[in-house]
This record gives C-alpha cells, structure tokens and sequence, in this order.
C-alpha cells in the first residue's frame, strides 16, 4: 500500500487550489446569492486540462489516474458545491461513461469535444415519479426505422441548460422492467428537446439544475450507448463513477469547514480565551478532522481500484455515504462554532451547511447506500465484472 500522492497529484492539487483561490473564492458569496456563475469558468477550467483530467490523451483528456479526478473534485468543492457537481456530471457520469461503454465511433464524435472541454456533458436519469427506484421511469424510446422517437420527462438534471450532450435513460420494452431499459446519447439541438432549470433551491445555488423535456425528438440509432436492455447496467456502472466524485468533493467540503471554523477559532474569544480552547469546540474540530482523514482514505481506495480496473460498487458506495454523511456534521458544526454568525451571509459556513444536505440525497440517498451495504455483509449482494470496464491506469497498458 502506498498512501503518498505522486509528484504529478500534488501539482495538480496545488494548480486547482490556485485556481479556486484566485477565481472562485473571490465571488461565489455573489454567484450564490444571484444563483449562477461566470460562464467563462468552463474555459479556464478547460485551459487547464480539468474536463478530462482522467480521460486517456488519444480521446482528448490528460491521461491521469482516476485519483486525479479525486483531487479536482476535493479541491474544487473546497470552493463551491456548485463546481464539483459540474465536473462530476460532465466527468464522473457522461464522458467516464462514454470512456466505459461507448463505441469508436462515439467516442471520436462525442468524448473527445468533451475531454478538451469544447463541448459539457450532463446525465438524465432521474424523473418526477423515479429516483432510488430507476425501474419507475416512464420516458420511453420507440424503434421507427433507423432512428428511435424519445418522449418523457427528467428533473434534477445538473447543466440542463448549458449542457451540450445528455446520456439519456429510457425504456425500450417496458414489459421487461430493469431489462427493458437503454441509453442513448442526446444532442441538445435535437428537435423537440428542451429544458428549464429550477428556481428556489435550497442550497448549490451558482449551478444550473433543472428539468429536461422530450417531445417526439428523433434520435438515431447510432446514438444508442450499448445495446438494447443495457441501460440498467449502464446506469448503475455510471453511478460507481458519479458517487466517487461526490465523495471526493465531500472531502473539500470537510476541509472548508475546517479551515473556516478553525480561523474562526483563533479570532474569536468568550470567557476570557479563544473559543478554540474550550473542549466542546475541540471535539468539533476533532470530529471534522476525524471524519476527513476516514473520507479521504475511502475515497483514494476506490479510485485505486479503478485504476487497476476492478470493480468497486461496494467501496465507492461506503465512500460515498459516510463521506457525505461526515460531511454534513461538519458544516452543521461549522454553523455551531460561528454561533449566531454562522446562521448569516456573513461567513461562508452557513452556505457550506445548506450544499452538504443535497450530496446525502443524490446519487443514492443513505438510506439506500445502508441498504446496501447490509446486503454486501448478509451475502444477498455480489458484484460480477462488467462485460464492459473502465480501461486500467496507465492507460494503454
């Protein structure tokens, strides 16, 4: 076991943490309050080989380890909730997937664009009437020649509306429940298509989230990702990805807790000394630290196991719920050592506090994460290899 970052990791981290400090950090207390962000953003984040940090160089990305999409995700969390999910989306679950289950073809006309960041991908899975129970989607997508004709609803779509390819999830046979499931591959400019975000969130309020239509859009059948009745398996293989970088990003929110409330701790003194020095405010800050050391190393587990292309449902789910659910305390504890401050705009912890409730419920609620892994330990669940995996890192070999 090796728990030391590499050289490359640890200029990546500092590159992002730069990049969080001097272009995010200065305005998300203003992009959070008006509810969006400096579009720009997408470039620079491009500029630096972000959009596809993991993607191998011949599909356009930088070629490093699954590790590294950890590290992108973690360090951009520290700035904002908002920024992870938009790289957990456009990475973790469309062009990972298209790296996964893609044909050539797909790959050259869809991935690449998206791992140099010329073009952002989004993932449709969950609608009004289904989200836990995947089997309860009603879009359907009908054969009529060589093309399919997509109707239905999704909600909770994160860049529905900057977006420019959406993974899309509907039933081909619906007689066949969980079987009769596919993917398809979505163009935004698709006649019929159309999307709308929502308004009034409770907390990633910089990012677009929203509902996308599909009204008779002709898809043609080369789109379709994997074949016929994949669609379940492709869904649950992109979540492996998805919740690893939500898990990852979890560990960032930590980390701003911590490095918020421990500044806070210095400045601020009630009876006579430095709020830090009272033991209740330390087994806070004990239990901040102990829940980001436990996180992190869950989190480099899983994404080690991607690396040497293994299955890991079971290791990034853990990773996902406890990081989550660690992540949540600390942003409640970080608004209980500001005291009355930390309920306002005027430090950040309460905004850390209103994005850590929304990562315990997407991509598998806790409830179903302990389902599971109750399932791992009774004997009633047990992952078999895909007959499609993520390729091994290094790539090529």
């Amino acid at each position: 076991m090796d728990f030391e970052f590499s050289q490359e990791q640890e200029l990546l981290r500092k590159t992002v943490r730069q990049f969080v400090d001097d272009e995010i950090l200065p305005h998300i207390a203003e992009w959070d309050a008006t509810g969006g962000f400096d579009q720009s953003l997408w470039k620079r984040l491009a500029d630096l080989g972000l959009m596809g940090v993991c993607i191998p160089e011949k599909y356009g990305g930088s070629g490093m380890d699954y590790n590294a999409l950890a590290i992108v995700c973690e360090e951009l969390e520290r700035g904002d909730t908002a920024f992870r999910t938009a790289v957990s989306v456009h990475t973790g679950l469309n062009s990972m997937t298209l790296l996964q289950w893609g044909s050539e073809q797909q790959k050259q006309q869809f991935l690449v664009p998206q791992a140099k960041g010329e073009k952002i991908g989004a993932f449709g899975l969950t609608e009004p009437g289904a989200g836990s129970d995947v089997a309860a989607l009603s879009t359907t997508a009908v054969r009529d020649g060589d093309d399919y004709i997509l109707n239905g609803q999704k909600t909770w779509i994160s860049l529905c509306d900057v977006a420019d390819h959406f993974i899309v999830f509907a039933y081909t046979d619906k007689a066949k429940k969980h079987n009769g499931i596919s993917a398809f591959i979505v163009e935004r400019t698709r006649e019929g298509f159309s999307s709308k975000a929502i308004k009034g969130k409770y907390g990633i309020r910089s990012g677009n989230t929203g509902e996308l239509f599909f009204d008779d859009v002709r898809i043609p059948a080369e789109n379709r990702l994997g074949e016929e009745g994949e669609g379940f398996k492709i869904a649950m293989a992109s979540l492996d990805n998805g919740r690893f970088t939500v898990a990852a990003g979890a560990c960032g929110l930590i980390m701003a807790c911590l490095e918020e409330s421990v500044k806070y701790c210095h400045s601020r003194s009630t009876f006579g000394k430095p709020i830090g020095e009272h033991q209740l405010v330390q087994q806070m800050i004990a239990n901040m630290e102990a829940g980001f050391q436990m996180s992190r190393l869950l989190v480099y587990r899983a994404g080690e196991m991607k690396n040497k292309g293994l299955r890991n449902t079971r290791e990034t789910s853990m990773a996902k719920w406890q990081a989550c659910d660690f992540a949540n305390k600390a942003a409640d504890d970080a608004v209980q050592i500001h005291g009355a401050y930390g309920y306002s705009d005027e430090y950040p912890v309460a905004r850390f506090l209103r994005n850590s409730k929304a990562p315990v419920i997407y991509e598998g609620t806790r409830e179903i994460h302990t389902i599971m892994q109750a399932e791992y330990v009774l004997g009633k669940r047990e992952d078999k290899k895909l007959n499609r995996m993520l390729p091994k890192w290094p790539f090529g070999e």
